[in-house]
């Protein structure tokens, strides 16, 4: 192991444990009774209460705003200053998420008395501040685990949360299955084979590729002639990634009901029973939900990999694609190829948000946490191919940045 690598394994052990620790220690104004301070409810009462979600629900506003702005698009797209406006935007935003949530949640638990001893408006500020101080926290740790340390640091603070559930979770079903008469024991084992089978598909579907075959003519770069060669234009097969379909559908579902709840009022019997058909683990939900994630992923695979940005790109390389002219024809060809990789893409994305919805339909699940489903296991797993590139990456590079 060389020494640059042990270092940044060492930074990102360290900062993970800091991370850690910032789970057990509560917000400001809280007194948390002894006997029910578990490490789940920590967690809950904790500055790190909101985890890094504002600042996450924050990048995707602004990302579906470029979407349609294409101001805010080409701004992403003009380089690194582009982007640092992008940042202060972003960082702007979950100012106003964090804020927003950490008040209703502090002013929440302020009607617990056990939890609250003095509750009074200074304590509500209070628990704000530092609950919205804790998020900014988790922003600039992940950002210095992603400079300093191995991996991406967003995704490793979500996996981590996602892994010390776990044990818990574990030892929960394993206290159930020595009762004999709650769950089955075969039941148990098929969940095991289930979730094995399902993070080896992760892995190859995650490393699967479209490759589009592209050729480069020979070009003058100032005094360099560059020689003709080959290359591919490798697609991946689940572009979308997980977060952007999976937060955005929810969205879709429940804010227009919430408008019309507001407009119309809870009591309306055709406002009750749409909220009781698109309750978590209905049919109704299990259908719309499939759909939604569905159409997202187009959108926003469409965004990702743009094929006119780039036919553009490729022309002013001098890249063709054998058999396709260069300009329109071949950002149609690449849209078609896009949109063939995507379906298969935005199957894998759709069955995997639907796991435990599925699981509660037909009665098969078992007592997890809600952070352990099909998405959660595609970050981990993800986040774990993310670090093995990275430091196969650095193992084979010098200090002076030459690889061996």
């Amino acid at each position: 192991m060389s020494r640059e690598l042990a270092r940044r394994i060492a930074f990102t052990i360290g900062a993970l444990l800091l991370f850690r620790l910032g789970t057990q220690i509560p917000f400001a104004g809280m007194r948390v009774p002894s006997e029910s301070y578990s490490a789940e409810y920590a967690v809950r009462l904790s500055i790190f209460a909101l985890g890094i979600l504002p600042y996450l629900t924050a990048a995707i506003v602004v990302r579906l705003v470029s979407l349609a702005w294409q101001r805010l698009n080409s701004l992403e797209r003009s380089g690194e200053r582009g982007r640092r406006r992008i940042s202060r935007y972003t960082l702007i935003l979950t100012l106003l998420f964090a804020t927003f949530q950490a008040y209703g949640y502090a002013s929440a638990i302020q009607t617990f008395p056990a939890l609250v001893p003095d509750p009074e408006e200074w304590s509500v500020l209070a628990a704000t501040a530092s609950i919205v101080g804790g998020v900014f926290v988790l922003i600039w740790l992940s950002e210095q685990i992603t400079r300093h340390g191995i991996g991406n640091g967003l995704a490793l603070l979500l996996s981590v949360n996602v892994l010390a559930s776990i044990p818990r979770d574990v030892a929960g079903i394993a206290s159930l299955l020595q009762l004999g008469d709650q769950i089955s024991g075969n039941l148990v084992l098929g969940h095991a084979v289930f979730w094995i089978v399902l993070v080896a598909l992760i892995v190859f579907v995650e490393g699967a590729r479209r490759n589009v075959r592209v050729e480069f003519a020979e070009r003058k770069v100032g005094d360099r002639l560059l020689p003709a060669r080959s290359a591919a234009l490798s697609i991946k097969i689940n572009s979308a990634g997980f977060l952007v379909p999976a937060t955005v559908a929810p969205w879709i579902l429940f804010l227009p009901l919430a408008g019309l709840t507001y407009i119309f009022g809870a009591d309306t019997p055709w406002i009750a029973a749409a909220s009781q058909q698109l309750q978590l683990g209905t049919l109704t939900h299990v259908i719309l939900g499939a759909v939604a994630i569905f159409v997202l992923a187009f959108i926003y695979t469409a965004y990702v990999v743009d094929p006119e940005h780039t036919a553009k790109s490729l022309a002013k390389h001098n890249g063709t694609i054998p058999g396709v002219a260069a300009g329109e024809a071949t950002a149609d060809y690449l849209d078609r190829v896009v949109s063939l990789t995507t379906v298969v893409g935005a199957v894998y994305l759709t069955a995997l948000q639907l796991i435990p919805e599925v699981f509660e339909l037909y009665g098969i699940g078992l007592p997890y946490s809600m952070v352990v489903n099909g998405g959660a296991a595609l970050v981990v797993v993800c986040t774990a191919l993310d670090i093995k590139a990275q430091v196969r990456d650095v193992s084979l590079t010098n200090p002076g940045g030459v690889r061996r």
